[in-house]
């Protein structure tokens, strides 16, 4: 229930901004993390330059609802450039091979996700595999305040990531020695950064590309290989017993990383839909966006915009030119 309550108060914050900038020709989502940031404003960027559209943004966490906006058809969320998968798997099949609503670009990227620890952690404490973090007494190596638990970032609210998170920890045997701590992604790299400059331990979610494997030294840890039948998620907006449901003992599955779209945007701005499917992203590249933006203070629309300029090509195999 409280996962429900939190998704109406996101969808909320979601709708209230995007009404008053509906006039727009195209809506998208900020998710307010650095990788994903960038890649919507490079998608926004490059339209706006290339087709002279008018695209409006509007600031939120919280995926099932970004794609409840989108499947609606009404212009309030027309593009989400973050899907996930597997993680993002669940709403795929409801939206786009159930109802067919929205349209996934089969164009992805690789990326990786798991468990991370500064390398200290590893060559001074051991912690090479996700079976040692079972152990209380290595857990307590990352108490922080004192209160015997280790802390451990699983993820940042809305994410689908985050609720897997929960269960992996039960399933993996350490959430009881751990505090699994849901923050902002901002309040996770804060208490990495205070580690890695102090050497000491650090254990979290984490994935790539992403603007820390350039910052700190950072290893994930190793894990069973993925099984699906050790792999079986069922997320809240699809169950409330979503949690006693879910079994998830094994690493994810090899991900990729899709850009979906409103299905009525091939009719209403049908040359955007058609770059939509031609575009693709490097791994490299998004981490260098990520790290000018969060490193580096850049505007995440100054980023996108000198990149354009300096890849052409690119752009225009993109756009059909």
């Amino acid at each position: 229930m409280k996962y429900h309550l939190l998704e109406r108060a996101f969808g909320v914050l979601l709708l209230a901004p995007v009404s008053s900038a509906i006039a727009a020709d195209v809506t998208m989502p900020d998710p307010n993390y650095a990788t994903a940031t960038a890649v919507m404003n490079v998608i926004k960027d490059a339209a706006e330059q290339e087709l002279g559209l008018d695209i409006s943004t509007v600031t939120t966490t919280a995926v099932p609802v970004i794609w409840e906006a989108m499947a609606r058809n009404k212009g309030e969320v027309d593009i989400w450039p973050d899907v996930w998968l597997p993680n993002q798997q669940g709403l795929v099949d409801k939206y786009v091979k159930g109802a067919g609503t929205v349209k996934l670009a089969q164009n992805g990227y690789e990326a990786k996700q798991g468990y991370c620890v500064t390398q200290v952690t590893v060559d001074k404490y051991g912690i090479k595999d996700v079976s040692d973090l079972a152990n209380p007494d290595n857990a307590k190596l990352f108490d922080t305040n004192g209160d015997g638990k280790g802390e451990m970032w699983i993820g940042a609210s809305g994410w689908q990531s985050t609720n897997i998170e929960k269960v992996r920890a039960r399933d993996y045997g350490f959430a009881d020695f751990f505090d699994l701590q849901v923050t902002d992604e901002a309040v996770a790299a804060a208490s990495l950064d205070r580690a890695a400059k102090a050497d000491k331990p650090w254990v979290g979610y984490c994935y790539s590309p992403h603007q820390n494997f350039a910052r700190y030294k950072l290893a994930f840890l190793t894990e069973p290989k993925n099984d699906p039948a050790k792999f079986v998620v069922v997320q809240p907006n699809d169950d409330p017993q979503w949690f006693e449901k879910s079994k998830v003992s094994s690493a994810y599955a090899d991900t990729t990383v899709h850009v979906a779209y409103a299905a009525s945007l091939a009719q209403r701005q049908p040359d955007l839909a058609a770059a939509l499917e031609r575009t693709q992203f490097n791994p490299d590249d998004i981490s260098k966006w990520a790290y000018a933006i969060i490193v580096d203070k850049q505007p995440a629309d100054e980023v996108a915009k000198e990149w354009i300029k300096a890849h052409p090509g690119d752009v225009a195999k993109w756009f059909g030119r």
